[in-house]
This record gives C-alpha cells, structure tokens and sequence, in this order.
C-alpha cells in the first residue's frame, strides 16, 4: 500500500481530481489556453507529448512516486490545468508539489492559492509529512516569486542538477515548507484568500 493514496481535495472554486487518462482532451484545451507549451523553462505538455505526460505520472504513481491531480474549476465546470506530490520519499515522510501548470486565464486568480492550501494542508494534516518541497527552474523567476509568497523559503540551487531534452544543462531552485512552520503558513494563505474575496 503506497503512503498516498488517490483522493479528491475541494475548495471554495476548484476540486482536485485524480488525474485520468480520460481527462486529456481537457488538459490539452487548457494548455492551448496561452499555449504554455512555448515556455521553454517549463513542463506544460503539448498535442505531441500530453499523452505520454499522463501515462507517465499515472506509472509513477502506481511505484508510490507520485499522486497526480487535475485541476476542476467549479464555477466553470471544466479542467484547467494540473498539479501533483511527486519525488515522495514515503519512509522520510517528505514530498515536493510540482508539475503545476494553468490555462493562462486562471493565472493570477485565487487558484494557484488554493491548490497549494489544499494540498498543504493534506501534506501536513493527513499525511503528517515533516517537509514539501518545491523546485523550479533558474530562468522561470515568476514561478520563484509565486513559492515565496506560499511562505516557502529557498534550501539552494542544485547546479547542472538536469539534462532537458534539447541537452542544455537546467540548474534548480529548491525551496521548502516544513511542519512546523505549516500553522504559519495555513495562517497567511486564508489570510491571502480572505483578501482576494474582498477584491
């Protein structure tokens, strides 16, 4: 039995979905949303390689690596984008949330805040992890910026820490929530959904 286990997380606007192979026709109309694909500092997947992305989030998932979600945005009614635990270290009791990405549209919405919560609070409440993890790439400084405004802070940078598929060399920025520090966090993040409500 693997330390996560498939589960639904709902918020005020957005559901957590398992992710499913029956979900791709959604994902790729949310990726298409900006064509996120074109970022070069990112993973967002595109036509050509959605279906591999999926089959291989659910194989990592079935080795107790990973436990992918779509993301379900309720006032729309439809799938706009992805997040997921991955890199999980069961027996350390430690986990990263990564491979998040969505529909240009949602950008600079409550969304992002939400999710994080959700899966925060499921890190440390449910699944008592000690540490989650963040990384993101070098040159991709909104997605450092929007880390630190969860609360996380930054452990390092793991230099030449990847080989990408057009063989140039990516340094990773890790940063790192721990549990102690998760009521602090949980404050600041109602605190910041509290605020967007009010716009």
């Amino acid at each position: 039995m693997n330390w996560l286990e498939p589960i639904e997380l709902e918020h005020e606007t957005v559901k957590l979905l398992p992710l499913k192979i029956a979900h791709l026709e959604a994902l790729l109309a949310a990726a298409q949303d900006g064509n996120l694909w074109e970022l070069w500092f990112t993973g967002v997947p595109s036509e050509s390689t959605i279906e591999d992305y999926i089959k291989r989030a659910l194989a990592d998932q079935e080795l107790g690596l990973a436990l992918p979600f779509s993301v379900w945005h309720k006032p729309t009614n439809k799938i706009i984008g992805c997040t997921r635990f991955c890199n999980v270290v069961a027996k350390n009791k430690r986990l990263e949330i990564g491979f998040t990405w969505y529909a240009k549209s949602f950008q600079k919405t409550s969304v992002n805040t939400e999710c994080k919560q959700l899966l925060l609070k499921h890190a440390f409440e449910k699944q008592l992890a000690i540490a989650v993890e963040f990384r993101t790439h070098w040159h991709n400084v909104k997605s450092q910026a929007a880390i630190r405004r969860l609360g996380a802070k930054q452990d390092g940078i793991l230099r030449n820490h990847t080989i990408e598929a057009d063989g140039v060399l990516r340094d990773t920025v890790v940063f790192s929530i721990i549990n102690s520090e998760w009521p602090s966090v949980k404050k600041s993040l109602d605190f910041k959904l509290q605020q967007m409500k009010q716009l």
